[in-house]
């Protein structure tokens, strides 16, 4: 299936989105730091970013726009548990695909990850 990146600082929710999306057949590399997941994008080809808007150094806008610049076609879903429309239309401008409130809901997740791998 796809090779998905997870960026969240909260390692348990980082864990349990692996657990959703393992089941699915996805492969998935979870990261807590946000310079490890850019290291590991420069090595790796990933199809999927899920990145948490908060994270401990930058923010996942931050990281997804430099995940852009490194693979500008990989895909991104923006996580966040205070959602606001300046950080959704923010994500958008930079090529998110998704925006998912958290708490994770197991089945938003997967119709998600489905829409936004099955688009061109």
């Amino acid at each position: 299936m796809a090779n998905i990146l997870v960026l969240d600082d909260v390692e348990d929710a980082g864990i349990l989105i692996k657990r959703i999306l393992t089941r699915k057949g996805h492969e998935v590399f979870n990261f807590t730091l946000e310079e490890e997941a850019l290291e590991w994008v420069k090595q790796n080809s990933i199809d999927l970013a899920i990145l948490d808007i908060k994270l401990k150094k930058s923010s996942g806008i931050e990281v997804l726009k430099s995940i852009k610049e490194i693979s500008p076609t990989t895909k991104a879903i923006m996580l966040t548990g205070y959602p606001t429309l300046e950080t959704a239309q923010q994500a958008i401008q930079l090529g998110a695909n998704e925006y998912l409130v958290k708490p994770i809901d197991k089945h938003e997740l997967e119709e998600k990850v489905a829409k936004v791998l099955s688009q061109k």
